[in-house]
C-alpha cells in the first residue's frame, strides 16, 4: 500500500520521487545538525560542569568563613564591612550563532576590589569570605553564559532529534512505499496494455487468416 494517497500516475510519480530526493537531502542536513550540536552540547556542557564545581566550592568557603567572621566580629560588623564593597564586574551581552541557535556571549570588564573596607576591625576570616565571594563575582559571567548555551543548544538539539526521526521513520518510507506502489501499478498497468495488444493482433491474424 503507498505510505501517500495518490494516484499511480507518471506525473505523481515524478512529483513524489522529487519530494523523496529533498527528504533525503534535508534528513542528511539534520543529521550533520545534530552531530555538531551534540559535539558541542557535550564541550559546553563539560566546562560549565568543572566552572559550577568551583563556584560551588567557592560558596562554600566563602559562607563558612563568613559565618566565622559574624561569630568573631558580630553582623553589625560584617555589615558594614560588605556595605564598602562599591565595585562589581560590568556584563556586555553579545550573541552569536552556532548551526542556527543564538548562544550569548558575555564579554566582562573590571572586577571587585580586594580590600574594599578598612584592616582595622576585621580579620582573616572576613578577608577569606571577601576573597572567595570577589571570585564568585568573576565567574558569574562566565557561568551564566554556559548554563545559558547549554539549555539552548539542548533544546535545539531535541528538536533537531524529533525532526530527523520524523524524516527518517515516518515520511521517507512512506514516500519510498509510495514511489515502489507508483511503479509497480505503471508496471502492472504496462503488462495489462502489452497482453491486451498482443491478443488484438492475435485476434486481427486470425480473422485475415
Amino acid at each position: 500500500m503507498p505510505g501517500i494517497n495518490v494516484a499511480p500516475t507518471r506525473t505523481n510519480l515524478i512529483r513524489i520521487r522529487k519530494e523523496l530526493r529533498f527528504a533525503r537531502e534535508g534528513y542528511e542536513i539534520l543529521d550533520r545538525k545534530r552531530e555538531v550540536l551534540t559535539t558541542e552540547l557535550v564541550r559546553v556542557a563539560k566546562e560549565a560542569d568543572a566552572l559550577q564545581r568551583e563556584v560551588w566550592s567557592l560558596l562554600e568557603n566563602a559562607y563558612r568563613a563568613l559565618e566565622k567572621a559574624k561569630l568573631t566580629l558580630g553582623s553589625d560588623n560584617v555589615e558594614w564591612a560588605a556595605l564598602a564593597a562599591n565595585k562589581t564586574v560590568d556584563v556586555h551581552l553579545k550573541l552569536r550563532g552556532i548551526m542556527g541557535v543564538a548562544i550569548p556571549a558575555i564579554e566582562s570588564s573590571g572586577e571587585p576590589q580586594k580590600m574594599p573596607y578598612s584592616l582595622s576591625g576585621t580579620n582573616a576570616a572576613l578577608d577569606e569570605a571577601t576573597a572567595a565571594f570577589r571570585e564568585i563575582i568573576i565567574r558569574i559571567p562566565q557561568l551564566s553564559m554556559l548554563s545559558t548555551t547549554v539549555w539552548r543548544l539542548a533544546g535545539e538539539l531535541r528538536k533537531t532529534q524529533r525532526r530527523v526521526n520524523a524524516l527518517q521513520h515516518i515520511f521517507i518510507p512512506e514516500y519510498e512505499a509510495t514511489v515502489a506502489f507508483i511503479v509497480s501499478s505503471l508496471e502492472e498497468r504496462e503488462r495489462e496494455e502489452t497482453f491486451r495488444l498482443k491478443w488484438l493482433k492475435t485476434k486481427l491474424t486470425r480473422s485475415n487468416a
